[in-house]
């Protein structure tokens, strides 16, 4: 709002200057010694009573000049405008009438007008802003802030501005979406301590019946040899039974820990292609770096529309963070049991036995060294993927990296 009131004053500043230059040079025209038209008509009428006479002049072309006196008994007494001339060592009086002034004077009125009807149309504007956009935006600047706070009861006031409306309702959105994720997060963390707990305590009893096999053994508490066998395939089965526990624990922490909804519908191909190439355009030309789109035949895709910009998104962003940084293409080979969109750059340094781990959980490649990352882009890809009926592989040729994201057709 400071800006606006800066704007405003010096708005308001500029208007008063235009005003007051306009009427200047409006009363400078306006002034005696400025124009004289009549002068021109009496320069006129004097060169004919020069050449021609008194008697021959016409003044029914004049529009200022309205009588020619010669010289005599009343010669002065005159209480109009006029003017004396000597000609032909004569004297004669010009009698005319200033109509410019009265002129001019209607032109400042008009233009005084003018300009005041254009200042309160662009005062109007102002104050429109300022009620309809400033004012709600100014309202709004404290729910960033509030929501990386962690403030997330507060819902986001409605608003009828058809400014802010879907802006409003996207954040108030945003923080319904952070407000269940935070509780999920939190019933995850329960529910995987309950797990842990469990099966840590499951874990004990078949612990300390090998501990007790061992002492045993340790002790030769059992001389006789098939009693030692079947001790030992009794530790055996406690083994197996705690390496149950520890698989279940790890595909505990391996579990859905992101939660990723999916809409599938039907969206077009083209609509898809608009949204990446219109982002990434822009994006790549400040980067330097080559963008290409190739042809495609346009139809109708199975999945949801964001969650397949987001995927295209995650490709991209790798491609653009450990390519060669010198051209990313985006492609579409023919296929008949779907459409193939490829993501393809040059500059890669992945090893190819690395290849298969890529869509991993948390995996991180040899070329990621001193690069910032989570290694969950390909894996959420993936993920999204599958929930969408697709597949996402990718493929190394020299030093080309080529990732693919399989779509179905919708029917």
């Amino acid at each position: 709002m400071r800006s606006w009131r800066k704007i405003f004053a010096a708005f308001t500043a500029l208007v008063i200057a235009i005003f007051a230059a306009a009427n200047l040079i409006l009363n400078n025209l306006n002034a005696p010694e400025n124009g004289r038209p009549h002068r021109v008509e009496i320069n006129r009428l004097a060169l004919q009573i020069k050449q021609n006479g008194f008697d021959d002049i016409d003044l029914t072309q004049c529009e200022f000049v309205y009588n020619v006196e010669k010289f005599g008994e009343d010669f002065y007494n005159f209480d109009g405008d006029y003017s004396i001339r000597e000609i032909n060592g004569e004297l004669y009086r010009f009698d005319y009438t200033a109509k410019n002034g009265a002129d001019n004077s209607r032109a400042v009125i008009a233009v005084n007008v003018i300009l005041a009807a254009m200042t309160a149309a662009v005062f109007a504007v102002l104050f429109y802003i300022r009620s309809k956009i400033l004012k709600p935006f100014d309202r709004l600047t404290d729910i960033p802030y509030e929501l990386s706070k962690g403030n997330l009861t507060a819902p986001v006031k409605e608003n009828k501005s058809r400014f802010f409306g879907k802006f409003l309702w996207g954040v108030d959105l945003l923080r319904e979406n952070i407000e269940e994720q935070k509780a999920r997060e939190l019933e995850l963390q329960k529910e995987k301590k309950t797990l842990l707990l469990s099966l840590s305590h499951d874990i004990k009893t078949p612990l300390s019946a090998i501990k007790l096999y061992s002492k045993a053994l340790s002790k030769n508490l059992y001389p006789d040899a098939e009693k030692q066998r079947e001790i030992a395939e009794n530790i055996n089965a406690k083994a197996d039974e705690i390496e149950g526990y520890v698989t279940e624990i790890i595909s505990a922490s391996r579990e859905d820990f992101l939660s990723l909804e999916v809409n599938n519908g039907e969206f077009y191909l083209s609509e898809l292609v608009e949204r990446i190439a219109g982002y990434y355009g822009e994006k790549m030309a400040l980067m330097k770096t080559g963008f290409t789109v190739g042809e495609y035949r346009n139809c109708l895709l199975f999945g949801d529309f964001d969650r397949a910009v987001e995927v295209l998104q995650n490709v991209i962003e790798n491609a653009i963070k450990y390519g060669g940084g010198k051209r990313v293409e985006v492609l579409f080979p023919e296929n008949d049991e779907g459409v193939l969109i490829s993501v393809r750059n040059g500059g890669c340094t992945l090893d190819k036995s690395d290849l298969p781990h890529i869509f991993e959980s948390f995996w991180r490649g040899s070329n990621s060294e001193n690069i910032r990352g989570s290694g969950l882009g390909l894996y959420i890809c993936r993920r999204l993927m599958h929930k969408m009926n697709g597949e996402i592989f990718a493929e190394i040729d020299r030093d080309f990296i080529t990732v693919t994201a399989v779509f179905g057709k919708a029917h």
